[in-house]
């Protein structure tokens, strides 16, 4: 285990109400959509996964879960799950208040979107640099 994944299993446990537990669902969906997903500790205590490139960051906020993914302006959603940060060109939001339910299967779907995003952007930076 890295350093980070410590910091992360650390946040939870320290986060003793339903914000710990909302988060550890959103974790535990994101890493079941590839097993090579690498968790970061970035920006004062956030926890970033990534895989070729940024997927996404999840805070605990005060009455609220953030989960906002690096490109999800770009990612198909068929199933609604971005619910907050449609102002920006390249952001979207999914917030979690207390008693939401976190939808595994259809996180796990989105995240492995946003991972073809990012191999499929990282092939066409490849190209354009030949």
């Amino acid at each position: 285990m890295s350093e980070a994944s410590d910091r992360i299993d650390q946040l939870i446990a320290e986060t003793t109400d339903w914000r710990g537990a909302t988060l550890a669902a959103v974790r535990t969906a994101i890493l079941a959509a590839d097993p090579a997903i690498v968790e970061e500790w970035k920006w004062m205590g956030s926890p970033v996964w990534s895989l070729d490139g940024m997927i996404a960051v999840g805070d605990a906020h005060k009455a609220k879960v953030k989960l906002t993914f690096a490109h999800g302006a770009q990612l198909a959603d068929p199933d609604r799950l971005f619910n907050a940060g449609f102002e920006g060109n390249a952001r979207r939001v999914i917030d979690y208040l207390e008693g939401d339910p976190v939808r595994a299967d259809e996180l796990t779907a989105l995240v492995r979107t946003a991972i073809v995003h990012n191999q499929t952007k990282l092939k066409k930076n490849v190209k354009g640099k030949s």
